[in-house]
């Protein structure tokens, strides 16, 4: 199984199956999930920047693939985002 399709949420990959059962139409996505096309469209970009990043085979770093996930995902802001990368580097310069 690829990397990044492991480490997709459960909710992630039930909206991947439903997007395929939906013959790829956001659309028909939308109607099924009573919200509006841009917010189906909003959820899939968001979805779509998480599998980059989980695949992106130049992040070594497994907290900073994660903190990047999350940003893409939504959940962090890009202030937070940048304030936990740099702490978290700065932390690790020290140790190595």
């Amino acid at each position: 199984m690829s990397r990044w399709l492991s480490e997709l949420s459960e909710e992630d990959t039930q909206f991947i199956k439903r997007f395929l059962l939906c013959s790829g139409s956001l659309k028909e996505m939308a109607s099924q999930y009573g919200v509006t096309y841009p917010t189906i469209r909003l959820r899939m970009d968001r979805l779509i920047e998480k599998i980059r990043v989980l695949d992106n085979q130049g992040i070594s770093d497994e907290y900073e693939r994660l903190l990047r996930a999350k940003m893409a995902d939504g959940r962090l802001d890009a202030s937070t985002f940048e304030a936990l990368l740099s702490a978290y580097r700065a932390h690790s310069k020290n140790f190595k």
